[in-house]
């Protein structure tokens, strides 16, 4: 194990170094910032965001102002605004879109009160089809544009596949959309529910293929064939969830890189900050996750649509 842990944390250390290795990032200077909470490191990017760069995922935790309902789930610490603030002053985003995580089940208070004090921001809740159109209505004045469905771990799910379709009528007349974070497997199972639904669709995470099969798994075809449909849109984000072989995520990359390829109208990305999936003692490099989109998107334009402009299309932010 402590051998294991060794390469852990070597592979962390040397990821940043890796990927400017391979001539993809632009060198910066990089400054040194106060340490974030959740996060590796304290370099900033080499990748300098444009103005209005959107974080597209993240989440906030905030026990001891909205108390969280009982949970499997462990639940990140030091993961409320203020401590995400120093991220974005880290990365140099300045929109954001917070999604309700598991550990508040249906109960969305800490991400509305988050938009409101992150300002420039959007939200994602969780819902259930018997909400009250009163309720979608004050959720949708407060900054909410979609419901999200986190299916990948039915032990800590607080939703199932049953209320997908009734609640996509629901929230269809407001233009909201579904969020999705399954695994590739689900994706297949679920093609033909996706393929009835009113609503735009977003998948977390580059869909989390199986791997090695990566973009040879039915999964991403369906994928991109939803997209091609008009109204779908993948989140670049979770490399270390898409990965066997740890920083600079090199399977993640080719993952991506098809995705922005065939449509880069159609991705935006996320931190995936505070990293729920990842262990205290391996939180990932936020500056690394950021300058991969250098090589997930190298020229400008397509990262400034990725950052700005698809943002704005999807969430409804002012246009830049």
């Amino acid at each position: 194990m402590g051998e294991v842990m060794g390469r852990r944390k070597f592979l962390k250390g040397a990821g940043l170094a890796a990927v400017a290795a391979t001539g993809a990032i632009q060198v910066r200077d990089v400054r040194a910032q106060a340490p974030v909470p959740n996060s590796t490191g304290t370099d900033s990017p080499k990748l300098k965001p444009p103005a209005n760069a959107t974080d597209c995922h993240m989440h906030i935790y905030d026990p001891a102002r909205f108390t969280m309902p009982p949970s499997q789930r462990v639940a990140p610490v030091n993961a409320a605004v203020p401590q995400y603030q120093l991220l974005q002053k880290r990365i140099g985003t300045t929109r954001v879109v917070i999604v309700t995580p598991r550990n508040y089940a249906t109960e969305n208070a800490v991400t509305v009160d988050a938009i409101a004090r992150l300002g420039n921001a959007r939200g994602v809740a969780v819902l259930h089809p018997t909400v009250t159109d009163a309720e979608l209505k004050r959720l949708n004045d407060a900054g909410i544009r979609g419901t999200r469905f986190s299916l990948g771990d039915p032990a800590t799910s607080v939703v199932t596949t049953d209320m997908i379709e009734p609640l996509a009528k629901r929230i269809a007349p407001l233009g909201w959309h579904i969020q999705f974070n399954v695994e590739g497997d689900q994706i297949v199972e679920l093609a033909d529910v996706f393929r009835r639904l009113p609503t735009p669709m977003v998948f977390d995470h580059l869909g989390h293929p199986p791997l090695p099969a990566g973009i040879d798994h039915p999964s991403h075809a369906i994928l991109r064939g939803l997209i091609d449909r008009g109204k779908t849109w993948v989140k670049l984000s979770g490399a270390y969830s898409n990965t066997k072989v740890g920083p600079p995520y090199p399977d993640a990359t080719k993952i991506a890189q098809a995705f922005v390829k065939a449509a880069p109208q159609r991705m935006v990305w996320g931190s995936d900050w505070p990293h729920p999936t990842e262990a205290n003692d391996h939180k990932p490099n936020d500056a690394l996750l950021f300058d991969l989109l250098s090589a997930w998107a190298p020229d400008d334009a397509t990262r400034h649509r990725i950052l700005v402009e698809n943002p704005e299309a999807l969430y409804g932010f002012a246009r830049a």
